[in-house]
C-alpha cells in the first residue's frame, strides 16, 4: 500500500477518505494521489471521432480552483514530509480513475461515499459499480471519519473457494497492515443452505490452506447474504467488511447490481473490495 489514490470531489466524505489515506501512507511510508475529475460535455460528430466543445477559459479556471482546494487540504491534513500529489483531469469518472490507476501503478483506492442520500453524489449510481467492479486494485469505501487505529476487526465474507488465492493474500496483507483480527464468514441462506458439518469443514480447510493467523471461523444463518453480513458484523463489532467482486455465484455476487449499491450506501462500515479473476 505504497501508492494510494483518493478520488476527490471536495465533499466531507472525500476529505475523510483523504485523512485516512494520509494515515495509511504515513504508516506504509508511501504517497497519496488526490484526483479531481471533471466530466465535460461531449458532442459526437461521428461515433468514432468525438469532439469536446468546452470553453478553455472555464477549464483553466476550474482546474485552478481545484488546485487551490488541494493545497488547503494538504496543508491541513497531510503530515510533514508526507508525499501528496494533486491532479485535475477532465473526462468520464470511472474510465479516468482506471487509467490513472494503471499510469501511476496505484496499490489502493480510498473513496468517500455519501450513502443513500437521494443526491447524485460521487459514489452513487453507476459510478459505484463501475469503479468497484472494474478497479484492478482494492477499493476501500468509507462514509464517515475513520481512524486507522480503530480498525481492529475485519469481517471477511466469502464462499470459501480454495482457488481464491489472490483475494485471500490481499486480505491477509490488509489484516497484517492493520494488525487486526480476521473473522472469516460464510452466510447460510435458505436458497443455498449447507449443513453445519459441511461448512465447518470448509472453514477449517480454508484457514489451513491459506495459513491464517489471528482469526475466527463463522457460519451465520440469515434470509439473504447482505443481511447476514450486516447482522454478523454488528454481532462481532466489526470495523471493516472485506468482500470479493469476482464471482458468479453465492457471496461472490455481492457487488453486482443493486446489492453493490446497498452494501456501500446503506452500511456504515468501511467496505474493502477486490476484483479478481479465477484462472
Amino acid at each position: 500500500m505504497k501508492k494510494i489514490l483518493v478520488p476527490c470531489d471536495f465533499s466531507d466524505p472525500a476529505v475523510q477518505a483523504f485523512k485516512l489515506a494520509c494515515e495509511m501512507a504515513k504508516q506504509s511510508r508511501g504517497e497519496v494521489f488526490l484526483l479531481n475529475i471533471i466530466e465535460v460535455p461531449v458532442m459526437h460528430d461521428t461515433v468514432l471521432m468525438p469532439t469536446l466543445y468546452f470553453e478553455q477559459q472555464f477549464m483553466d479556471d476550474t482546474k485552478s480552483a481545484a488546485e487551490r482546494k488541494f493545497a488547503k487540504m494538504i496543508a491541513k491534513w497531510a503530515a510533514d514530509g508526507l508525499r501528496v500529489h494533486g491532479s485535475v483531469q477532465f473526462g468520464p469518472t470511472a474510465a479516468t480513475i482506471r487509467q490513472f490507476i494503471d499510469e501511476k501503478k496505484i496499490d489502493l483506492v480510498v473513496m468517500g461515499t455519501h450513502g443513500a442520500s437521494g443526491a447524485k453524489e460521487f459514489l452513487i449510481g453507476s459510478n459505484t459499480e463501475r469503479i468497484v467492479r472494474t478497479s484492478p486494485v482494492p477499493v476501500l469505501a468509507i462514509k464517515k471519519s475513520t481512524k486507522l487505529s480503530s480498525i481492529k476487526n475485519i469481517v471477511f465474507a466469502n464462499d470459501l473457494s480454495m482457488e481464491a488465492e489472490k483475494l485471500t493474500l490481499k486480505v491477509k496483507e490488509l489484516q497484517g497492515f492493520l494488525k487486526a483480527t480476521l473473522h472469516v464468514l460464510f452466510v447460510n441462506t435458505p436458497g443455498g443452505f449447507k449443513r453445519d458439518s459441511i461448512t465447518n469443514k470448509l472453514l477449517k480447510d480454508f484457514a489451513k490452506r491459506f495459513m491464517l493467523k489471528d482469526y475466527t471461523l463463522n457460519v451465520y444463518n440469515d434470509l439473504d447474504q447482505e443481511s447476514g453480513v450486516a447482522n454478523f458484523a454488528q454481532t462481532v463489532g466489526a470495523d471493516l467488511i472485506a468482500l470479493s467482486t469476482h464471482g458468479r455465484t453465492g457471496l461472490n455476487h455481492f457487488l453486482s447490481g443493486s446489492i453493490a449499491e446497498n452494501m456501500v450506501n446503506h452500511l456504515d462500515y468501511p467496505i474493502w473490495t477486490f476484483k479478481f479473476n479465477e484462472e
